[in-house]
């Protein structure tokens, strides 16, 4: 079990067995204080500390970058997972013939934008099919040819909990030169990811899941590499090399992933966003891996003791390398949604995706809470 202290820092656990981080997280008390002492230093001192601001992004930079063991000039923030995976997708420079390989599962966030570019350039998307709440590997590599450009996929799939394997992606598009695009935003915070061991090229994840921050500020990772390929596209005056010289209009991007950075940025998100990877970075990304997915572990065995034979099922792989923070049912006469509202007036937050009840527990949630889920559902 987590430290009692730590998850003193939850309030929410006085309030709800919260076990909906895959959605909206709620935010611990850390996170709170830092946005509350930015947005009061804004609302006492207007821009008088202003360098302190620019101080505390510059320290969250060098946070995440540690975090999936980046570099903190190939760190900058976006506005949210969307917007980070859109300026890779219309930044790289399409011929029609050329493609991109995704799945059938993914989260609109992570097609969209490639449907763009399909509509646009004559670029082809292709999709790996889900079967049975998993993607195969083997699938995804065979639809890569010599006219892909990138490979999108996400860490954790938003509707299965299903967990790709990113470094032999990963190895693969970089042994054919393909760019690999990662929406992290349902694994990190929840599992490990080293960005350089499983060689992807842009990474984008907002903060509001399992990272437990706030809304509107995402972790955006472009490497060295992928800078070289994507132009920026979407800039403005903090994107050039030198901002604070202000009339030379004709200057050259940054020369790092601040160039990604259009105009101000959302400070008091960033400010909460350093102090939740701070929280991460002192319990243990490994520590917090291993606990969830024993966690995850400890509701399949007790829905198997309790209710197995009361038309439930685990719809989750369950595979060592394949499983994570999120944990998908089903019941046989029950709907997801029915599910859903049950256990909502117990106090229980899931909720119902694609037919299926999500659950997805963080570290400061306990094993008396799944057995609170476990009680609530319906034999």
């Amino acid at each position: 079990m987590m430290n009692p202290e730590i998850r003193k820092l939850f309030p929410v656990t006085q309030n709800y067995v919260y076990l909906n981080h895959a959605a909206v997280c709620p935010i611990s008390i850390p996170v709170y204080e830092r946005m509350q002492r930015h947005t009061r230093d804004v609302m006492e001192n207007g821009a008088v500390n202003f360098r302190e601001w620019l101080a505390a992004i510059k320290h969250t930079r060098e946070l995440a970058a540690r975090l999936i063991n980046a570099r903190p000039d190939e760190i900058a923030f976006a506005p949210d997972t969307s917007a980070g995976l859109a300026m890779i997708a219309n930044g790289v420079d399409w011929r029609a013939g050329d493609n991109v390989v995704t799945a059938d599962c993914e989260f609109p966030a992570n097609v969209i934008p490639w449907m763009r570019i399909k509509r646009e350039f004559g670029v082809e998307v292709k999709m790996a099919h889900e079967r049975d709440c998993r993607l195969e590997t083997e699938e995804i590599l065979a639809l890569i040819d010599d006219r892909t450009r990138v490979v999108a996929l996400s860490f954790v799939e938003f509707a299965s909990g299903f967990r790709n394997d990113l470094a032999a992606i990963g190895r693969h598009c970089r042994a054919r030169d393909v760019l690999f695009v990662v929406d992290a935003i349902q694994g990190l915070g929840a599992l490990g990811l080293d960005v350089e061991a499983c060689a992807i090229d842009a990474l984008s994840a907002d903060a509001h899941k399992f990272l437990l921050g706030p809304e509107g500020v995402a972790l955006f990772y472009v490497s060295r590499r992928a800078m070289e390929r994507v132009k920026p596209t979407l800039v403005g005056w903090l994107s050039v090399n030198d901002p604070e010289d202000y009339l030379n209009y004709d200057q050259p991007y940054a020369p790092n992933a601040r160039r990604f950075e259009s105009g101000a940025l959302n400070t008091a998100g960033v400010a909460g966003l350093g102090a939740a990877i701070e929280l991460f970075l002192q319990i243990g990304v490994e520590k917090i891996e291993s606990y969830l997915l024993g966690l995850g572990d400890y509701l399949c065995e007790r829905l198997r003791e309790k209710l197995i034979d009361h038309g439930y099922r685990v719809a989750s792989s369950r595979r060592d390398g394949e499983k994570s923070a999120i944990i998908c049912l089903q019941h046989e006469k029950y709907s997801a949604q029915e599910l859903y509202h049950l256990l909502n007036d117990r106090r229980i937050i899931t909720t119902p995706r694609l037919g299926r009840l999500r659950i997805s527990p963080h570290f400061y949630n306990t094993r008396e809470e799944i057995d609170r889920l476990i009680e609530a559902l319906p034999a």
